[in-house]
């Protein structure tokens, strides 16, 4: 027998064999076509359920019979995008480059009354940049809650940190409530369940606004797990990639459920590091796509950029081919247990993106128009600028641009 984590939409055993037929017709069961269909077809609010099951091939044609069956998939190892090396950047005035570049310290919003998740290693609770912020912790790891690795820490504080020692670190410092799932461990790493059950938490059951993640599918660490088994390697490279194709279509199974989830919530916006496996200072065709899940529908996947003489450069780990940019290098954040500290990465890029989202959303509220997910999206990546990019910066590379918040004036 083995082990699959198995994903179902309960609200679809509500419905009688005629109900459960016309949804058929227009994308199968569940599908987001089928909820925003033809209005004939019911609207449904999701109801995932996520679970591990111990399952022989016989039990797959059962499971194929089961109307809530959504997706399945091999559970596999997930691993934080790590950042590339600390730095020693010095705040220069009261603001960080980043908060400054994207615009945040020139607009009349600063995120108040939206809901931020960041999925990660946790988060230092007691750091002075969380004063005052009703934070609600789920560890999914099993190792408990706080964050002994530190990536969280300083991605939370550049989402929503409150001024440390007279510097802003925060995009959206009016950031009240924020969702934190812990899951990755102290070493950065996890598992695809965790990742999976984290997201339905954050997005279905607690209706978070954004949701910021920088990690990765680990098909490389699956592949060598099982040949340590003593797995032939042929083999277990084949076992493990079809556990990412697996875990590819499940993870954009819960994203479907998010955007149909959307009609009652107004939907998550989310927001990942494209990655950082490129090595252009190796060569300067050495660059590596968009890694899954940032690579997924409907995620916003975020690359890397730097200040340099001629305006913003790309960074050279950052992977090519994401929707935006956001400011990756020498980025000024909280420091677990106290204090400030700078990396680099496209994890440093994201929580700018998700910032600025977090700001655009609260805009939006203020505009005649509906404000769900996807009119953020479409906002976000409208407003991004390419000026700021120095000459010769590849379009692959930087995507719709530099994010950009709200204009004061």
């Amino acid at each position: 027998m083995t082990d699959y984590i198995v994903l179902r939409d309960k609200s679809l055993g509500r419905l009688n064999p005629g109900e459960l037929e016309s949804l058929r017709p227009t994308g199968g069961p569940g599908s987001f076509a089928d909820r925003f269909g033809p209005s004939s077809h019911p609207v449904i609010e999701p109801e995932p359920e996520i679970s591990v099951e111990s399952l022989e091939p016989s039990d797959m044609r059962d499971l194929a019979r089961d109307p809530t069956f959504r997706q399945k998939a091999r559970p596999m190892p997930t691993k934080l995008i790590d950042t590339v090396g600390t730095s020693n950047a010095q705040p220069q005035g009261q603001t960080t480059w980043g908060v400054h570049a994207v615009g945040a310290d020139d607009t009349d919003v600063d995120g108040a009354g939206v809901t931020v998740a960041v999925l990660d290693t946790g988060i230092d609770r007691d750091h002075i940049a969380f004063a005052g912020v009703n934070i609600i912790e789920r560890d999914f790891t099993g190792t408990g809650d706080g964050d002994g690795n530190g990536h969280g820490t300083h991605c939370a504080g550049t989402i929503f940190g409150r001024n440390v020692d007279g510097l802003r670190i925060g995009v959206a410092p009016g950031v009240s409530t924020a969702l934190i799932g812990k899951v990755l461990d102290d070493n950065g790493s996890g598992g695809s369940q965790m990742l999976f059950e984290a997201m339905q938490w954050a997005a279905i059951q607690e209706s978070a606004h954004v949701i910021s993640m920088s990690l990765g599918f680990d098909f490389p660490g699956l592949t060598n797990s099982l040949a340590d088994q003593g797995w032939p390697v042929e083999i277990a490279s084949s076992v493990a990639l079809e556990a990412y194709r697996e875990n590819l279509r499940m993870f954009d199974a819960i994203m479907d459920m998010i955007r149909a989830h959307s009609a009652f919530s107004g939907g998550s916006l989310v927001v990942a590091a494209a990655g950082n496996e490129s090595r252009r200072q190796v060569h300067a065709n050495f660059e590596v796509s968009v890694s899954v899940p940032a690579a997924a529908v409907g995620v916003v996947s975020v690359g890397a950029a730097g200040e340099g003489q001629n305006g913003l450069t790309i960074a050279d780990f950052s992977n090519t081919n994401p929707l935006v940019c956001g400011p990756g290098v020498n980025v000024i954040s909280a420091k677990a247990n106290g204090g400030l500290v700078s990396f680099n990465g496209t994890s440093m890029a994201t929580p700018h993106v998700a910032g600025v989202a977090a700001l655009w959303w609260e805009k939006l509220q203020t505009l005649p128009i509906p404000v769900t997910s996807d009119t953020v999206r479409a906002r976000i990546l409208a407003s991004s600028v390419t000026d700021p990019f120095a000459p010769g910066v590849d379009i692959p590379d930087r995507g719709a641009g530099l994010v950009s918040a709200p204009h004061l004036h």
